[in-house]
């Protein structure tokens, strides 16, 4: 079939191509619906490239992908250190290292292929993040396939495809259908009606050849019957070679398929039917909907039967992916086959950072699980329960959890009932069940204390001890994390220390003292011993410190670190830690713009965890508070439930300051009194100086008594006094412009009240602004600024002033570097802004954003 209106596609590449060759890389998104003919395009600008080595990967459509299948299929390739690394399973980190080495090794030009990432597990996806931000120095093009169209909205490919679209490496090409003119170049001579041809495809280039190849005018409606009515008319030994071959996969081992068929059997005259191609010394299947509509005509006890024998036959090769013997003992029906390979496929999907996939590993194995085999199954919830945990899905970890629990009292280990109750303790603190989660550590502690001392025994009094610790019985958590420190010393467990430094640097900072050094310790020790929970652990913890230390730009450094970090292992429970407390700083700071995009992307996260829900809560409900928009107490309602449940006063109180503060704005004096005594006197006896302050300061703002200890911080200590004009200054110096112009509401100063004014009227905050205005009238001050004039016209898009400035300037052609340094934001921050612009104007690329920014009337920002 003719390649049509491709030209300029194949033009592009081949301007790729040639940058590339200069050691300026390219990575080549290319897109299009299934169909659309990605696959052809590439083979065609193959069979045009003279001089240069191609290399070949794809990802699987199995129900649970193998991790970095395209990189063992191109390592298979290979003779070199990647091909050793494949075959040794190393840890990923040097598998990525090793496949950017190859890509740059050998004097010929290496194209590298990787096709159909739509059905990418994390660690491909992680893999094509790393590649892509090193590509732009490496003399080597990166053509990557997927479906557009079969990308779910929580998908992660598109938080990826997102940022490689900032690195100057990128581009992106989407393939679109052929116009009812190519369709009609395509029916040539034949008797058909193109025009209806074109309607019933829609120009999609896969369909309109099947259908022209099954005969007009009988218009198949489906894929399936397409290729049906083409393989009926080859004999039967074609169709039992091709349907064989669809149970092996989209590339087809020729070795493989000639044991399933026998000895003697033609392979190659198989090939005639068009349904099966040559792909080197292998096959495959000419689209992957071909081998999908195959499939799905194969009888079950026959496709049964094939599994069967596929299984048998890897098995005895001894060499094959644990995830690939999985899928085929399950598509085999063999129990103790599924047992055998699901769970090793688990613990590689997980050592290879791909948790997605391992949990489904586990639960696969579940489903064939004895449930007479106590040991086995618990063995397979407390390995589920672990990846739950590590994909912020804490309900599911409960609930695997605590049958664990059952199972391992059942048997009566208690070693084993302990180490569950101390991983359900953690997870019930995530779900804000505070009360049930220090029963349960102290429950793991008495279980496992009856025991000779070991491991275990050691993480359940650290966790029995931070939960003491997080609750403010100091004296008593930190005896018995001395205990936890102890033990974890002379095991020389590097994950427990790396724990027990964390805590310990966190509640130094509630205490009002440094304790950011203590958790960078913490981190180098997990990353030291390549612990990646603990070093998530502790990049979390220390923004979360340098927010609370108002050490802002240590804390922008860090989160930026930490969420690269753990974007690229997939722990996505410390990934929204890191926003949470990024979103609380950017609150602070007076960047209430882009603290609201950070909240509304994780309160938009599928399955994130009550915990971290907390600041995206508070966060949001009190900038929409402060702003007069709807939907501010839902937000607040909701956080104070979920504080509450945590029984932890540093969750608390700022939920009860903000909630007084926009009570006092609502002019409901009495409600704001309530909210900020519950806090006070829920701060009263917590040694946390700027926790106690943010709450405290609202009683005397409402003329409410109130002991106030010594050694406040040096903003609410003024203000106290009646230094107003000092504590307004100790704001600023600290960053925090909203908090200096609260200071000055109570003021008869008339320049720190317009300063004042200026602040809210720059913030959005209108009711702060409106209570300043009347402050200012009642002390009878001319000349009141009216403050900025309502919209004449509503947000376009729906954008925020700050994406409407971001999208004037992607209309400049300006790359995020330079909008960052513009606009003075984070080139990370400009990326969200981006996402979020691209998502609301309806466009998929930046050119399409600029024709929409010169649609809707948005100049550069100045």
């Amino acid at each position: 079939m003719e390649l049509l209106e491709r030209a300029a596609f194949l033009q592009t590449l081949a301007e790729y191509a040639g940058e590339a060759r200069q050691r300026d890389g390219r990575l080549v998104l290319v897109s299009g619906e299934s169909g659309m003919g990605k696959t052809v395009l590439l083979e065609e600008f193959q069979r045009r490239t003279r001089q240069t080595r191609w290399l070949w990967g794809a990802c699987d459509g199995l129900l649970t992908p193998r991790p970095l299948g395209p990189l063992f299929d191109i390592g298979a390739q290979l003779d070199g250190e990647l091909a050793g690394l494949c075959r040794r399973g190393a840890p990923r980190d040097q598998l990525f290292a090793a496949f950017l080495a190859e890509l740059d090794s050998t004097t010929t030009f290496t194209v590298a292929v990787i096709e159909d990432v739509h059905w990418a597990d994390e660690a491909t996806i992680d893999l094509l993040s790393f590649a892509g931000r090193r590509l732009a120095r490496i003399p080597a093009l990166l053509l990557v396939t997927y479906r557009d169209d079969e990308l779910a909205a929580d998908h992660p490919l598109r938080v990826v495809i997102g940022d490689l679209a900032t690195q100057r490496a990128t581009r992106r090409m989407k393939l679109p259908p052929l116009t009812e003119e190519a369709v009609r170049s395509l029916v040539g001579q034949r008797e058909v009606d193109a025009a209806e041809l074109y309607r019933v495809t829609g120009g999609n280039p896969f369909y309109v050849s099947e259908i022209i190849e099954a005969g007009w005018p009988s218009v198949p409606p489906t894929v399936r019957d397409a290729v049906g009515a083409r393989l009926a008319r080859s004999g039967p030994g074609a169709r039992r070679a091709v349907e064989s071959a669809a149970v092996i996969g989209a590339r087809v081992d020729r070795a493989l398929l000639s044991s399933l068929l026998g000895p003697g059997s033609p392979v190659d005259e198989y090939l005639s039917t068009g349904i099966l191609v040559a792909d080197g010394t292998d096959l495959r299947f000419r689209h992957e909907l071909v081998r999908m509509a195959v499939e799905a005509g194969i009888a079950p006890h026959r496709k049964t039967e094939l599994h069967a024998h596929l299984l048998a036959e890897l098995e005895e090769r001894g060499d094959a992916d644990p995830a690939l013997l999985a899928h085929h003992a399950e598509g085999a029906r063999d129990e103790k086959a599924v047992l055998r390979h699901a769970p090793e496929a688990a613990r590689r999907s997980s050592a290879l950072g791909a948790h997605r996939e391992a949990a489904a590993q586990f639960e696969r194995a579940l489903r064939f699980a004895d449930e007479d085999d106590w040991p086995a199954l618990a063995l397979l919830y407390e390995g589920l329960a672990g990846e739950y945990s590590l994909l912020d899905r804490w309900e599911e970890t409960e609930s695997a959890l605590r049958v664990a629990v059952r199972l391992r009292r059942a048997l009566g280990d208690n070693l084993g009932v302990g180490g569950d109750l101390r991983l359900l303790s953690t997870t019930l603190w995530r779900l804000c069940r505070g009360e049930e989660s220090e029963q349960a550590a102290e429950e793991a502690v008495q279980a496992l204390e009856s025991l000779p001392p070991g491991r275990e025994l050691a993480w359940a009094y650290a966790t029995l001890g931070v939960s003491y610790l997080i609750m403010g019985r100091i004296d008593e958590g930190f005896d018995v994390v001395g205990k936890a420190q102890t033990l974890g010393e002379d095991m020389h467990d590097p994950e427990l220390v790396s724990y027990v430094l964390n805590a310990t640097g966190l509640t130094e900072v509630s205490s009002g003292r440094e304790g950011v050094a203590t958790i960078e310790q913490a981190l180098r020790v997990a990353l030291d011993a390549n612990l990646q929970e603990a070093a998530g652990r502790a990049y979390s913890s220390l923004v979360e410190a340098c927010t609370r230390r108002h050490r802002f730009e240590d804390g922008e450094r860090y989160y930026t670190d930490g969420m690269a970090y753990c974007e690229g292992r997939e722990l996505g429970v410390f990934s929204l830690c890191l926003m949470g407390w990024r979103a609380q700083a950017l609150l602070m700071l007076g960047r209430w713009d882009e603290a609201a995009d950070v909240c509304d992307q994780m309160l938009r996260s599928q399955g994130i965890s009550p915990v971290n829900r907390l600041n995206p809560l508070q966060v949001l409900g009190t900038i929409r508070g402060r702003r007069g928009d709807a939907g501010a107490w839902e937000l607040l309602d909701e956080a104070l439930a979920l504080a509450e449940g945590t029984g932890e006063v540093h969750w608390i109180v700022p939920v009860r300051a903000a909630r007084a503060e926009l009570r006092w704005l609502a002019g409901d004096t009495r409600l704001a009194v309530q909210e900020a005594r519950a806090g006070y006197e829920q701060a009263l006896g917590h040694v946390d100086p700027w926790m106690f302050g943010s709450v405290a300061i609202w009683l005397p703002r409402l003329h409410e008594p109130a002991e106030l200890p010594p050694g406040l911080p040096e903003p609410f200590a003024r203000e106290m006094a009646g230094d107003r004009r000092a504590a307004a200054a100790a704001w600023r110096r600290l960053g925090r412009p909203h908090d200096a112009a609260l200071a000055w509401l109570g003021s008869s100063d008339g320049a720190g009240l317009r300063e004042a004014l200026r602040t809210f009227d720059d913030l959005g905050a209108r009711a702060a602004a409106a209570t300043a205005r009347r402050r200012m009238k009642a002390l009878g001050m001319r000349a009141i600024p009216r403050g900025p004039r309502p919209a004449t016209r509503a947000a376009p898009a729906g954008l925020t002033p700050r994406e409407q400035e971001v999208l004037a300037l992607v209309a400049e052609g300006l790359p995020d570097r330079e909008i960052s340094r513009r606009l003075f934001i984070s080139e990370r921050t400009v990326h969200h802004h981006v996402s979020a612009v691209l998502a609301k104007v309806g466009v998929s690329s930046r050119t399409a954003a600029a024709r929409e920014a010169a649609r809707l009337g948005l100049g550069s920002p100045t």
